[in-house]
């Protein structure tokens, strides 16, 4: 069983930064892919980034290229998603989700294990 926690979350004024970490517990799989997904209130789950093992391959949504950043730290289990210039839509429960597929999949359906998420709520 993997176990995945995600912290760092909180409010923030637009035009921050936060960073978010996601720690994997229990049986971890090294070679597997690790991934960002958001929800906002009324709307539907959707994909912000993923990494491959090792840190190789990113995928970004559109909507965060260039200001988010996933990373890696597969030594500590650890993953990832520096967060800066926060808009207002950026406004979501935050989950992190890890994969057996090579390269990260925008797909929620390819995740098998996810967090209990963690709240960012980005003020005007």
């Amino acid at each position: 069983q993997v176990r995945l926690a995600e912290s760092g979350g909180g409010l923030v004024q637009a035009g921050g930064s936060l960073r978010l970490s996601c720690a994997a517990s229990g049986r971890t799989f090294s070679k597997s892919t690790r991934a960002w997904f958001r929800q906002a209130p009324g709307k539907e789950r959707e994909f912000v980034a993923g990494i491959s093992w090792g840190g190789a391959g990113t995928r970004y949504a559109d909507s965060v290229k260039g200001r988010f950043t996933i990373s890696r730290d597969d030594a500590k289990n650890m993953v990832y998603l520096q967060m800066n210039s926060l808009k207002r839509e950026d406004t979501a429960v935050y989950y992190c989700a890890r994969s057996s597929t090579i390269l990260p999949a925008d797909s929620g359906r390819l995740y098998d294990y996810w967090g209990q998420g963690t709240q960012v709520t980005v003020s005007s």
